[in-house]
């Protein structure tokens, strides 16, 4: 009878082990540190085999061989947009505790394909990692796409996150499931333009004041920010040399004008500095101020002014390639997204707008 104890123990000790054990991932896994692999935005590659990042529109891109594709993330990562050989685009979710790789592919025809990914929310509090893809066994990745020769920055607030414009329903709070960069005015307006984005955006953030913050201004503001990697995370600045616009477009203001707690002389000051720290990283850049489509009333006029004051003031001083792009304002035709952001059909319009504008603007024909 011991005899028999002893040996039922050690069975049900192997299977306990067993269990804990993570089994071995099939196929050929490409770690996030191959050179093949395209990375595109503000992304820190202090591991490089599993770089960090938090904005919105952080993009990955590759060539590869076979008839399927997987992708390894830390879990709870968030979400992606995928597109398959410029198929139309679609989400995938890494929002569990073990969802670790996510299929992107099957059934593919044997040969090669092209995989571009986006991160299309903001992952602050997630802070997602990419860790690789995996192959078909025995296959590799190829020379990744090239890139077309437009480069755009943008720097915004949840307008250009894409906050909230997958729902249709204007009392709903913020989700990360219903944020949805691909679908904002800024990258649908460098898909239609031919060009490459990099997004440095923030819900709720302002030039001098982020939303309902202090009258005096808050500490956390974009020109703060601005300068480093990854929000919030003031350990590593962000090098301007690996990424050089042709054009910046700004949209900042709403959340400074957003509850009437705002010191008007503040807000200009600030843009004031603001545009003078991004000219002088980005010396030969065009600069345009947006003015976002959530304002109205007196909060639009003021905005709007200012920011015609600040261009102004900027070609007076010989700064010639600073320019003005007002949004139409959103008054419901088209829906509201979440907290009555614009909907996904709203960032059409602006992209349609603002598209016809830097074209123009850009020479981009």
């Amino acid at each position: 009878m011991k005899k028999t104890i002893t040996l039922l123990t050690l069975i049900l000790l192997t299977l306990t082990a067993s269990a804990s054990v993570t089994m071995p991932i099939r196929g050929t896994v490409v770690p996030a540190s191959d050179s093949h692999i395209q990375y595109i935005g503000r992304i820190d590659f202090s591991n490089p085999d599993s770089p960090l990042f938090t904005y919105p529109g952080i993009q990955i891109n590759a060539c590869f061989e076979g008839t399927s594709l997987r992708m390894i993330a830390k879990p709870e990562s968030g979400y992606f947009m995928v597109t398959i050989d410029g198929s139309e685009a679609f989400k995938v979710a890494f929002t569990g505790e073990k969802d670790s790789v996510v299929t992107l592919a099957v059934a593919l025809a044997q040969g090669q394909h092209t995989v571009r990914l986006m991160y299309c929310m903001e992952g602050l509090n997630r802070r997602p990692e990419f860790r690789g893809f995996v192959l078909d066994k025995g296959c590799r990745l190829l020379a990744p796409p090239a890139l077309p020769d437009r480069r755009i920055e943008f720097i915004g607030n949840s307008i250009t996150c894409g906050y909230g414009n997958e729902s249709v329903n204007a009392p709903d709070p913020f989700e990360d499931a219903t944020e949805n960069h691909y679908y904002t005015y800024a990258a649908q307006s460098a898909r239609d333009l031919g060009a490459v984005a990099q997004v440095v955006a923030r819900s709720g953030i302002g030039v001098y004041r982020c939303y309902n913050g202090p009258r005096e201004g808050s500490p956390d503001q974009m020109p703060k920010q601005y300068e480093y990697t990854n929000f919030d995370d003031f350990t590593q600045p962000w090098d301007f040399s690996r990424f050089t616009p042709h054009v910046v477009c700004i949209n900042l203001g709403t959340n400074d004008t957003s509850t009437n707690n705002y010191d008007e002389q503040r807000l200009l000051a600030a843009y004031r500095s603001f545009l003078k720290q991004v000219r002088g990283h980005y010396p030969e850049a065009k600069i345009v101020l947006l003015c976002g489509s959530m304002l109205n009333g007196k909060e639009l006029s003021l905005v709007r002014e200012q920011l015609d004051r600040v261009r102004d003031e900027a070609v007076a001083h010989g700064d010639k390639e600073v320019y003005r792009f007002d949004f139409t304002p959103q008054d419901g035709a088209l829906k509201y997204g979440a907290s009555w952001h614009p909907s996904y059909w709203q960032h059409q319009k602006m992209a349609a707008e603002l598209t016809a504008y830097l074209r123009t603007l850009m020479n981009w024909f």
